[in-house]
């Protein structure tokens, strides 16, 4: 969890960066923006207030960290705030020369150097990336001597961060503790900011163990044939999400759990060297689940079965009271469910 309770704003830097495929250029601030002691409370509330997620990651690069530049560039600024206008600086060129998709948007860029942030408990400085690309209209109403006045101006919202990155100074050697949050892009221009720009890779932990596991076994299960129908389907998610709410897994217990037959749990455990070679992750053996990856990857239509547009029947156990069949008369297939109690 992020924490801004008693973070404060040491440095600021604010470039303009525009979208390089339509030659937009740059403008670049020869300052640090420093009068923002009457607005440090919105301040704090747009830059934070969107990392609402535990998903955590860290810098890397195929070859070294040290051609990360985002990752360089930050370090330079951890280790020398003095260097923090330069390095926004570099920051904001390295962001224009990924910025050639053309439904990237030019905005304001903010580099900010916080103080006394708590992320898990512990607190730190950090560093924050931003960039505000909408702009919203902010109607001004003025009291003059014989009514009102309406005015309109264009602003941005403090409700709505469109790009942002906090690195929090702990984990250096890892890469760092960074968190991310992208508002705007959802497709293959997204990537820009993620992957171009900062060059970040889901941090091994819990979370994101927990989160991969959930994933694989939902990726395996869709893949089966469905002889059954969708029950089998719907019983299988729904005990790998139950499996996955003890406060450990072992993939072996997991596996014998949840698919039962040898077949089925010899067919998952090779189904999931292909799975992690493909996406390039590593699931241990044996980790520690995180119940908050649990509620945010629901399994959706995976245990949901939709009846022609008639009937949703939503599978969250007692596989034994559900039967499949099928009325000759009818020429259609049928389920017959048993319960005690209607509510």
């Amino acid at each position: 969890m992020i924490s801004p309770i008693n973070t404060r704003i040491k440095l600021c830097a604010i470039h303009r960066v525009g979208n390089k495929l339509r030659d937009e250029g740059c403008l670049l601030s020869e300052s640090q923006f420093e009068d923002y002691d009457s607005i440090h409370e919105f301040l704090i509330e747009y830059f934070f207030t969107p990392f609402k997620s535990e998903e955590y990651f860290s810098f890397y690069h195929n070859i070294d960290k040290s051609m990360n530049e985002v990752y360089m560039s930050v370090r330079g600024i951890f280790s020398d705030t003095n260097t923090m206008l330069s390095k926004s600086i570099d920051l904001a060129k390295h962001l224009y020369e990924q910025s050639t998709h053309p439904k990237v948007k030019g905005g304001e860029f903010y580099v900010v150097y916080f103080e006394d942030c708590i992320v898990d408990g512990k607190m730190t400085n950090a560093i924050g990336l931003f960039k505000s690309e909408n702009k919203d209209t902010f109607l001004k109403i003025q009291h003059k001597s014989q009514g009102f006045m309406i005015e309109s101006e264009k602003g941005v919202s403090i409700n709505k961060l469109d790009k942002g990155c906090l690195i929090f100074n702990v984990e250096e050697d890892d890469g760092y503790l960074v968190a991310i949050v992208d508002n705007t892009n959802k497709g293959s221009e997204a990537k820009y900011w993620t992957d171009d720009f900062l060059h970040v890779r889901p941090r091994k932990d819990s979370f994101n163990q927990t989160q991969n596991m959930l994933s694989l076994c939902k990726s395996f299960v869709s893949q089966l044939p469905g002889d059954n129908g969708k029950v089998e389907k719907a019983i299988y998610m729904n005990r790998s999400v139950e499996a996955l709410k003890e406060e450990s897994v072992n993939i072996n217990t997991l596996a014998e759990q949840v698919f039962e037959t040898p077949e089925l749990v010899s067919e998952f455990k090779q189904y999931k060297e292909t799975y992690q070679k493909e996406r390039d992750i590593e699931i241990d053996d044996t980790f520690e689940t995180a119940s908050t990856a649990i509620k945010r990857r629901v399994t959706g239509t995976m245990t949901t079965i939709k009846l022609d547009k008639n009937f949703d029947i939503n599978i969250h156990g007692g596989e034994q009271y559900i039967v499949r069949g099928y009325d000759e008369d009818r020429g259609m297939y049928y389920y017959q469910l048993f319960f005690k109690e209607e509510k």
